[in-house]
């Protein structure tokens, strides 16, 4: 398929499904044309990159961990490594929100009560 195709497809722009590409996410052959084509899984491979996305991994990360990631995107089949780095990136998140927490009760002491 075409990436217009293949947008239409999933709902995510030309734009952002070339930047998948040159980051290392996604992968597509040059037709006789020079267009980009897609093979039928890639839906499934955008499908995925956006519900890591939305997770909160960066797509350094989403690369290391997309090739063990299986299935639908709202139910992913998590093979040894993505949970690792799903628990390392949690345990990351978890001391990131610590810290605001930290930041906040500093910046908000020196508001008057009320």
């Amino acid at each position: 398929m075409l990436i217009g195709e293949l947008s239409a497809r999933t709902g995510v722009s030309p734009r952002l499904l070339r930047y998948y590409e040159r980051q290392g996410l996604l992968d597509s052959d040059r037709g006789p044309n020079g267009y980009r084509t897609y093979d039928d899984d890639a839906v499934g491979t955008v499908r995925q990159i956006r519900a890591l996305l939305a997770a909160g991994l960066g797509t350094e990360v989403i690369r290391t961990v997309l090739p063990c990631a299986n299935g639908d995107a709202s139910r992913l089949d998590l093979c040894p490594r993505l949970v690792e780095t799903l628990r390392r990136e949690l345990t990351a998140m978890d001391d990131r929100i610590d810290n605001l927490r930290q930041v906040r009760g500093t910046l908000a002491a020196y508001l008057p009560e009320g």
